[in-house]
């Protein structure tokens, strides 16, 4: 079968914006796999939103503002922020690169302030109480607890394939912000939890495919890359989006809040900055430090030195 008419669609005006978004996501821009599950996610919602088979000429900037409004606009500022990046960088690259007639993000739909909360970190005790609660799936409780042992990010974590885990050493390669490949490093919380995560009904253990899975198989218009499906159960990799969902709903947490707490919470341990950055992998000392001011516990319990002192009889 002749390739040209796809050919030729994709060097004319006629570009689809589903042979757009194929384009893109194959360019090494997004050759991290963090990078390039967050684009899929980001642009695949909102070209299926707008019609995938529409040519990408058509699509107004008034329509991709909707979108974007449609999809994320309730969202926090963070999540928006990520999205909208995404979808930016996308038709900027259309333009640029490939000089196609494509539509631009409007001026309404700016980047939105993302406040510098100083009381993200959560009490040491209020993380043992949520991975303690019996309502909590055994699925989130492991990957929250994972999150808070490793100090990791979510993305990073979410992106482990169950061959990756060194599980007699409690630990795994991550790729990093920058590519790098860099290990994180769990405790018995989580080496108590994985063994059960990987049992299957059967009582065999998965061995293969992503360690955290979605509860339901993917439809058949949305299937994700084959290295995205566990071979087991054929059930697709955890998204980010239904991971951060899923900690607002049971604990009114934000998912990065996990690794600021246990940032926070070595720092309050007199654990050296040094070591901190190791467990974080921050390679900047000045970013490090956002991460380990005293939390709440440890600041109301240094002001006991400044109670009067207790009558002795």
């Amino acid at each position: 079968m002749s390739t040209a008419p796809k050919a030729t669609a994709l060097r004319g005006g006629n570009v689809s914006l589903a042979a757009a978004a194929d384009a893109f996501l194959t360019t090494p821009r997004t050759a991290n796999p963090n990078t390039h599950r967050a684009y899929v996610s980001a642009i695949d919602r909102t070209i299926a939103l707008l019609g995938r088979d529409r040519p990408l000429a058509d699509v107004t900037d008034a329509e991709i503002g909707a979108a974007l409004a449609g999809l994320w606009g309730r969202c926090a500022p963070a999540t928006w922020n990520r999205n909208r990046a995404a979808v930016t960088s996308w038709l900027a690259w259309c333009r640029t690169k490939k000089r196609w007639a494509a539509p631009s993000v409007p001026a309404e739909a700016e980047r939105r302030k993302e406040n510098v909360d100083e009381t993200r970190a959560v009490a040491k005790t209020t993380i043992h109480r949520l991975l303690s609660r019996r309502d909590i799936p055994l699925r989130e409780k492991t990957l929250w607890r994972m999150l808070y042992e490793t100090a990791a990010r979510a993305a990073e974590i979410l992106a482990l394939n169950i061959e990756d885990l060194d599980l007699e050493h409690r630990r795994a390669p991550v790729r990093s912000k920058g590519g790098a490949t860099e290990w994180v490093y769990w405790d018995s919380g989580t080496a108590h939890l994985l063994p059960r995560l990987l049992r299957l009904p059967d009582g065999s253990t998965r061995t293969h495919g992503p360690l955290f899975l979605s509860m339901r198989r993917p439809v058949p218009a949305r299937r994700p890359a084959a290295a995205d499906i566990c071979p087991h159960t054929g059930r697709a990799r955890l998204g980010y989006d239904r991971a951060r969902v899923l900690l607002e709903k049971y604990a009114g947490l934000d998912l990065h809040q996990l690794r600021h707490s246990a940032a926070t919470h070595l720092g309050e341990a007199e654990v050296p900055l040094q070591l901190i950055m190791g467990k974080t992998r921050h390679k900047n000392p000045r970013t490090a430090m956002r991460y380990v001011k005293p939390g709440a516990e440890a600041i109301a319990k240094v002001t006991e030195v400044l109670a009067p002192r207790r009558r002795t009889h």
